[in-house]
């Protein structure tokens, strides 16, 4: 269930994220029983929490991961709440109540043009720096605007 040995053994939400959103692309009728009890499963625990606030289990003497609430891209092993979002829309569950708050905090986070900053990068750790980190971001944007058409599709 997501365990993590990086999470003192505990069930690990960004582990959970990258595994949902990689089951997503698997087509509806190729998904196994297998698959779909671990669809299943992944959405459980994803939406046990309120997103928006990040407080999956951790282990002791840690905290609630300040990444959770800074939009970035790449990504790499970490993990927000946008993509957290972006994993369980993907897998049809975009306009969830318990996604309410994180849908909230992702809206907070537009600018005035209607686009989103970057506000994590790997920036100095890559060949190429992707983009300027607290400047407005395509790829962040582009991945906002998908979670919000699916969650608001009129």
């Amino acid at each position: 269930m997501f365990a993590c040995a990086a999470n003192a053994g505990l069930p690990c939400a960004w582990g959970a994220v990258k595994d949902m959103l990689a089951m997503s692309k698997i087509p509806p009728l190729q998904r196994t029983q297998r698959i779909q009890s671990a669809i299943k499963q992944g959405i459980a625990f994803l939406l046990s929490r309120d997103p928006a606030v990040a407080d999956y289990p951790f282990g002791p003497g840690s905290g609630i991961n300040s990444s959770w609430f800074r939009f970035g891209y790449p990504l790499g092993y970490v993990t927000d709440v946008l993509q957290n979002l972006e994993a369980l829309s993907s897998l049809g569950q975009a306009q969830h109540p318990q996604l309410t708050n994180a849908l909230k905090l992702l809206l907070s986070k537009q600018n005035n043009e209607g686009r989103w900053s970057l506000e994590y990068s790997y920036n100095g750790k890559m060949w190429v720096d992707i983009e300027k980190k607290g400047k407005p971001s395509k790829w962040v944007t582009l991945r906002a605007l998908r979670v919000l058409k699916a969650a608001y599709p009129e």
